[in-house]
This record gives C-alpha cells, sequence and structure tokens, in this order.
C-alpha cells in the first residue's frame, strides 16, 4: 500500500461503529437489541416482525431510523436517545490508536450514523477524547442516512472539507461509494464481503488493522 496514496490528504474521516474499535467488542448488538425493542413498542409488532423490518429498512434505507422516519413519521430525537443508551465498559481504550490518529496531518473528524453524543461518549471511552476536531451524527446530516450523497453532502458542507483532499474510513463497503465517486480516497476496516478488491472499485484499501494502516500513510 503506497504511502504516495495519501500524501495530499488534508481531512480524515472516520466512521465510528466497529471501525474505532473491533467489531469483537460487540457494541452493536446492545444498539441492535434496543433497535429491536423500540420498534416493536412503536410499531406494536413482535420480536420477528421488528427484525424483519430492520433488515428491510437497513435494505431499503440505509437505517433503520431512516425507514422509521420515511415510513411511519417517526421522531428520531427519542429514538436516537434511546438506541444509544448502551453500556460501554466493554470498550477498550487503545492508546495505540490515539497515537496513530494524532500523527495524522491534517483535519481528524467523526462521521456516524449515529447520535453525537453517542459519538461523545464512544470515543471518550476509547480514550480518543480531543483526538478529534469535529464530531459528526445523524442529525448533522439533516436526518439522511449513509450511504446517500445527501447526507455526505450535508456533513461535509458543515464541516468544509473538500472531499478531494480527503480520506474515509468505514466498516460498512456501501458507505464508501459516494466518498469515492467525490474524490476521497476510500479504506475499508474489516474483510471486503465479496471476493477480493476488484469487485469492489469504490473500496481503495481494505484493512483489519487500524492503527497499523494508520502508522502506514502518516509522514
Amino acid at each position: 500500500m503506497p504511502r504516495t496514496d495519501f500524501v495530499h490528504v488534508e481531512a480524515w474521516v472516520f466512521d465510528l461503529d466497529n471501525t474505532l474499535y473491533p467489531a469483537e467488542v460487540r457494541l452493536f448488538d446492545q444498539i441492535e437489541r434496543r433497535m429491536t425493542d423500540y420498534v416493536m413498542r412503536t410499531l406494536g409488532v413482535g420480536q420477528a416482525e421488528a427484525n424483519r423490518l430492520r433488515r428491510v429498512y437497513w435494505e431499503r434505507h440505509g437505517t433503520t431510523l431512516a425507514g422509521l422516519m420515511r415510513e411511519h413519521a417517526i421522531d428520531p430525537e427519542p429514538y436516537l436517545a434511546d438506541v444509544h443508551d448502551i453500556d460501554l465498559t466493554g470498550v477498550p481504550p487503545s492508546a495505540a490508536l490515539r497515537v496513530a490518529i494524532g500523527r495524522l496531518p491534517g483535519r481528524k473528524i467523526v462521521y456516524t450514523n449515529g447520535s453525537r453524543e453517542h459519538a461523545r461518549r464512544v470515543t471518550a471511552a476509547i480514550g480518543l477524547d480531543g483526538a478529534f476536531d469535529r464530531l459528526y451524527g445523524f442529525e448533522d446530516a439533516a436526518y439522511v442516512p449513509k450511504p446517500e450523497a445527501a447526507a455526505f453532502a450535508q456533513v461535509f458542507g458543515r464541516d468544509g472539507l473538500d472531499p478531494r483532499r480527503g480520506a474515509m474510513f468505514e466498516d460498512d463497503q456501501r458507505n464508501l461509494a459516494v466518498p469515492h465517486a467525490l474524490g476521497m480516497r476510500t479504506v475499508l476496516v474489516g474483510p471486503l464481503p465479496l471476493g477480493d478488491g476488484d469487485a469492489h472499485p469504490h473500496v481503495h484499501h481494505a484493512t483489519d488493522d487500524l492503527v497499523a494502516f494508520l502508522a502506514l500513510v502518516a509522514p
């Protein structure tokens, strides 16, 4: 992986869940259980139907919340507060990741489909409080989810970053298509889901070790 791929990068954009901490922490399991419970209570359906709807909304709209908003006019704020009210004691701090991010030149931000408060709590649990210039959540994208182009336009416009001088790190390869089209360098944190990189031209690099990868690209 040539360091020259990132020589012009001035803005480093990181997803949050399963990107800044290992998927093996299974923090998202708690969120998914709370999502299912919220769908059950709000729509008056059983667990099996709630899980089915969550899958449908994720595939059709990008997130469960986007589906609830568009198909049921659900208020997003109570949902965001409820599903992110989780126990973070299992999240391991990473001094190495803090050092690796600190060595990157330019602006560093987090952009998650979760809430801004969720980003604040999780980055603090990892030991990354103060490591980023800004934390952006679903509310900062006008409640439009990644992978939609309008979501990136909202957040990147708020931040004033130039995508052509940016890099995007994500655990969901769907969310790298628009950044790639905008001219960003794209990095999948985790394995490619189907075949090799040739099947995913919008993914420039893939890594299962974010700290080691950042060490390679930092000047």
